[in-house]
């Protein structure tokens, strides 16, 4: 995702937080309402056993001991041990269930992260970077869970104990209660100046977060070419920029929570003296209260300090949880690009004739890369396409496998509008090799099966076979069971190559794109490709865009693109005859492979005659 994105994506959520985005999270609770119901219930019941703790205490001093009645002394003392005994029981059923709530949504969350990621179209991946992803499922997910368990146990806690002890302040004193319930207004007016504040700086930061996750992916996946190319101390400084921006916006956000409760606290504090001293000063003549009832009354006055200093702690807290449900939601909702049609078929097959009907498409607004492109492409030919960098190759195919969808014209596979035919059944016959192969962690044997879950290890060997690829996957140390590491780092190009290769066999495609397959690999390894390439586009639709020529003579007919156009098409022999835009790329790019094919046959008969003699 650009720095544009990135900031359009922080005005769309500028706004203060509204009421539907808070209940969007609370709902994430409505699959486990029980166990919600019964954690806050075990809160609930601790928070209002701790404001009953006190009332007790209350009557220990009047009803026990002032009174002199050991038998009311013990009694209430009797309760007290019983009802600590049941509020032992809660706090474990709390803390048991806030622990599986938690997880559950975090469960919940990333799943529907990921399912959604399956969804979404390549467009989707071309302007966002994995970094933001990451963050997304990493700290984002665990920042809401947190919020939907932790911060609702704090906040039903912090509620219940200031209802809780606000009704047995009335009890004892109905007027010192009221002025008690002066400090509500002033600490709802504060929070909600702090409010937009520190929301917007833990905003700021979880998009600098997200930058910073994206470089730290960026420099480890690249970490060749940053140091072939010497990047290092450039890096790093736009590094340090960084984290220097997010070092500011999180000092901010921390200076501004900082501030929040020592304000609290303040007028927190001054409002407990002005009770106390008020109570006390009129306790004889007007108030009327006991011993243990003033005792009472001190207790719920300094004891409501601390849950109104928790609750503006779990209200900072809660901003930043806020902020990352906001990221998470624009994730889930975003919707695909590319999807079925309300009355798409399953495609029978992908082996019918295609045909590309004046078909322009463009990655952005007016920025064409196709211009009114035509093609027909018969059952079983093999298709070349050749051109200079941007000319379209790849758009081609891309569209083809409807990664993408023209933005004019249609194609038509078996004569029907390929957008009648489900997403699914379209990708599941189609054989893609790309340049650079990806590998999945684990074995050999499932990244092979990778495409084809049902295969048997019969079938995988034979398809390994087919692919040349056999060979060397026997002498690994572990055969087909060799790990191959994080996209396959344990193996080279080569491999990874005629992996893939195996892999696209082994899922027995109606069609097949080969994306310059053999562009990364050494004359010894490309000839294993190419015979193994010759075998899998036997009998089918392919393919294939070019960088070797090898790879393109014995196509059925070449295309050469300029600019999202069709410049010339034929066989290697017509075009090469007509001495057109063909001829004059096989000359300039061409030749040089050829005469170093040469080259290296008359050095290897030279070695050879040496031995000879």
């Amino acid at each position: 995702m650009s720095e544009v994105d990135y900031e359009l994506e922080d005005e769309t959520y500028s706004a203060k937080v509204d009421r539907a985005l808070l209940l969007r999270i609370i709902g994430l609770t409505r699959p486990y309402l029980l166990w919600t119901l019964g954690f806050l219930g075990a809160v609930s019941a601790v928070s209002a056993l701790d404001a009953y703790f006190t009332y007790l205490g209350s009557r220990i001093v009047d009803e026990g001991i002032l009174a002199g009645n050991m038998q009311v002394l013990w009694s209430i003392v009797l309760q007290y041990g019983v009802i600590m005994l049941f509020q032992a029981l809660a706090v474990f059923i709390f803390i048991w269930l806030a622990g599986f709530l938690g997880q559950r949504i975090k469960y919940d969350l990333r799943k529907q992260m990921f399912n959604r990621l399956q969804t979404l179209s390549f467009s989707y991946f071309d302007r966002t970077p994995v970094g933001w992803l990451m963050a997304r499922g990493n700290s984002d997910a665990d920042r809401v869970s947190d919020l939907v368990s932790w911060g609702f146990l704090d906040i039903t806690w912090t509620v219940v104990n200031i209802t809780s002890t606000l009704i047995f302040m009335f009890i004892l004193q109905w007027r010192l209660a009221l002025l008690v319930l002066l400090i509500v207004p002033i600490l709802v007016i504060v929070a909600s100046r702090f409010q937009v504040l520190i929301l917007k700086e833990y905003r700021q930061v979880r998009k600098v977060n997200s930058q910073i996750t994206s470089a730290y992916n960026e420099n480890i996946t690249g970490v060749r070419v940053v140091k072939a190319l010497v990047r290092e101390d450039k890096n790093l400084n736009e590094f340090q920029d960084l984290t220097s921006e997010m070092y500011r916006a999180a000092f901010r956000a921390a200076w501004l929570s900082a501030l929040f409760l020592p304000i609290v606290q303040m007028i927190s504090a001054l409002a407990v003296g002005v009770i106390v001293w008020y109570a006390g000063a009129n306790t004889l003549t007007a108030f009327g209260l006991s011993i243990g009832g003033i005792q009472a009354f001190v207790s719920y006055v300094i004891f409501m300090l601390w849950p109104i200093q928790e609750l503006a702690r779990v209200y900072a807290e809660m901003q930043r949880a806020i902020a990352s449900a906001e990221r998470i939601f624009s994730l889930v909702d975003t919707e695909p690009e590319i999807f079925d049609q309300p009355q798409a078929q399953p495609a029978p097959n992908l082996r019918g004739e295609i045909v590309f009907d004046d078909v322009s498409f463009g990655y952005k607004d007016a920025q064409t890369v196709l211009h009114h492109f035509n093609l027909t492409v018969r059952p079983g030919e093999t298709i070349a396409l050749v051109g200079a960098t941007g000319a379209g190759k790849s758009t081609i195919v891309n569209l083809l496998c409807r990664f993408y969808e023209p933005t004019a014209g249609k194609i038509r596979i078996g004569g029907t509008d390929y957008t009648q035919y489900t997403l699914d059944s379209i990708h599941s016959r189609l054989g893609v090799v790309l340049q650079t192969p990806h590998l999945f962690s684990g074995t050999v044997r499932e990244n092979l099966r990778y495409g084809r879950l049902t295969a048997t290890n019969e079938e995988i060997i034979a398809a390994a076979q087919m692919a040349e690829a056999h060979e060397f996957i026997s002498a690994l140390e572990k055969g087909y069971d060799t790990e191959v590491g994080e996209g396959g780092v344990l193996l080279s190009t080569g491999q990874k190559q005629l992996i893939s290769l195996a892999r696209a066999i082994l899922a027995q495609p109606d069609l097949l794109i080969m994306d310059e397959a053999t562009s990364s690999v050494d004359t010894m390894t490309e000839a294993l490709i190419q015979k193994a390439m010759e075998r899998l586009m036997k009998g089918r639709t392919s393919f294939v865009i070019a960088h070797r020529l090898s790879t393109i003579r014995n196509a059925d007919r070449i295309l050469v693109l300029e600019k999202g156009r069709i410049a010339e098409i034929g066989s290697h022999p017509e075009l090469l005859k007509a001495q057109g835009h063909y001829y004059r790329l096989y000359t300039t790019q061409f030749r040089t492979e050829r005469l170093a094919e040469l080259e290296n046959t008359v050095v290897v008969g030279d070695i050879s005659a040496v031995g000879a003699g």
